[in-house]
């Protein structure tokens, strides 16, 4: 069994499938949600756990990573009663690369505080390739 952390991640886009591959190919247990079925299909013949719901993703996770398109869709998987928030546990780390305002990512620190919960603004770039090729 490894020691590393487990990792929950929301958004498996075009970067973030490849990414979260990536972290399983190196021995991480990474859980993922995302909108598309067929990148949660994806995510399981790679190693990987499919969520069916945010909650459920990041229930058990050390460290959760987002990766969604924009603020707007940050905030509709950060808060409310199905959200990461209102989910993770306490002590968890949340980094977020998705490309959002500088001002969500000061709202979400602090939102994610009030819950325990670590936040660290990670805009990524590289595209597909970088994602696929992991530099």
């Amino acid at each position: 069994m490894s020691n590393l952390p487990k990792v929950a991640w929301i958004g498996l886009g075009i970067m973030g499938s490849p990414m979260a591959e990536n972290l399983i190919k190196a021995g991480y247990s990474v859980t993922g949600y995302t909108l598309e079925a067929d990148k949660l299909e994806r995510l399981a013949k790679n190693g990987g756990h499919a969520a069916g719901s945010i909650a459920e993703a990041v229930t058990d996770a050390d460290v959760i990573i987002t990766m969604v398109p924009a603020s707007p869709q940050v905030e509709a998987i950060a808060y409310g009663p199905d959200g990461i928030l209102a989910h993770a546990r306490r002590g968890a780390l949340l980094i977020d690369m998705s490309s959002i305002t500088p001002q969500t990512s000061i709202d979400l620190a602090h939102a994610a505080a009030d819950k325990g919960i670590r936040v660290l603004d990670a805009p990524v770039s590289g595209g597909e390739a970088g994602a696929i090729e992991a530099v």
